[in-house]
């Protein structure tokens, strides 16, 4: 409980000079400080295992409430260092990045379906990914289709970072998979994102780096990613994307503005995208008791 006091001091600052006090009962405001919150983009990769080893990984984690998070690493050894060193903590998620293969060639890396297998053999992954998928190649048809085929017979989130086309063709590969919409479509505009949620019902999406695309110049909600967070809340997550050591560095501001956009909405969608969603697509009790314990 000491962490979640830091983090009303710290966060004191979070409700926004835009909600009138005719607007309060409808936004959680500084109520948000006392959630516990699921960051459903994390990223370990191996610069950051010397200066942030997995005690103080957990320590921003405490420090900023955040009870729980889905974690993908390049190598997938990161990940699994952090699962074991905190298995209550840690949702593991297997990226195909190792070796030479990053993210613009690994669909192409040889023995890249076989190396996923048997990763996800010996470890308890819950996703395939967060992957990258520029565009539409057909020469990635075969490894795909079978990821998708995998992906579906073992109950397992797609964790996908690309624009509309991928996801779309993802889904044409296999329409009963689940795919989490790394970025929410990065570029994507709100409207496009709204029609994706419309017309795919196993499309989940966190919102790393659209913070400054939800909050407006004013530190408001910009009017159509109000509407579509609304309309949808049930189908977003928040995420940081530590993908390189700087945004370990600015972890603390990274959750700050996470808070400070979730405050301005109804309890109930501030506590659906902060930790009730994860909670159900995971399986999983997302909860401040988890602060300080692994």
């Amino acid at each position: 409980m000491r962490a979640l006091a830091a983090i009303v001091a710290v966060y004191g600052i979070l409700a926004s000079a835009n909600v009138t006090a005719d607007d309060n009962h409808k936004h959680i405001g500084d109520e948000v400080n006392s959630l516990p919150l699921f960051d459903a983009h994390i990223h370990y990769k191996e610069p950051a295992w010397g200066p942030y080893p997995p005690e103080a990984v957990l320590k921003l984690m405490d420090d900023t409430g955040v009870a729980m998070g889905l974690v993908s690493s390049t190598p997938d050894e990161g990940t699994i260092t952090l699962w074991k060193h905190a298995p209550r903590r840690i949702v593991p998620e297997l990226r195909p990045y190792h070796g030479n293969a990053g993210s613009s060639n690994w669909t192409r890396s040889p023995g890249m379906f076989e190396y996923l297998r048997k990763r996800l053999d010996a470890y308890p992954h819950e996703g395939i990914g967060e992957f990258h998928l520029h565009n539409v190649n057909p020469e990635d048809e075969t490894l795909l289709r079978k990821i998708a085929a995998t992906a579906k017979r073992r109950n397992l989130y797609i964790h996908v970072h690309s624009g509309k086309e991928p996801v779309d063709y993802l889904f044409n590969l296999e329409p009963d998979i689940k795919i989490i919409w790394a970025h929410a479509g990065m570029t994507e505009p709100a409207k496009i994102v709204e029609a994706m949620m419309e017309t795919y019902v196993t499309l989940y999406a966190d919102t790393s780096f659209r913070e400054s695309d939800i909050l407006n110049a004013e530190g408001a909600i910009d009017r159509d990613w109000r509407r579509v967070l609304e309309r949808f809340p049930e189908r977003f997550m928040v995420g940081s994307d530590t993908w390189v050591n700087s945004q370990w560095d600015d972890y603390t501001h990274l959750i700050a503005l996470n808070r400070k956009w979730l405050s301005q909405f109804s309890r109930p969608i501030a506590e659906q995208i902060a930790y009730k969603n994860a909670e159900r697509l995971f399986g999983r009790k997302v909860s401040t008791q988890l602060l300080g314990k692994r």
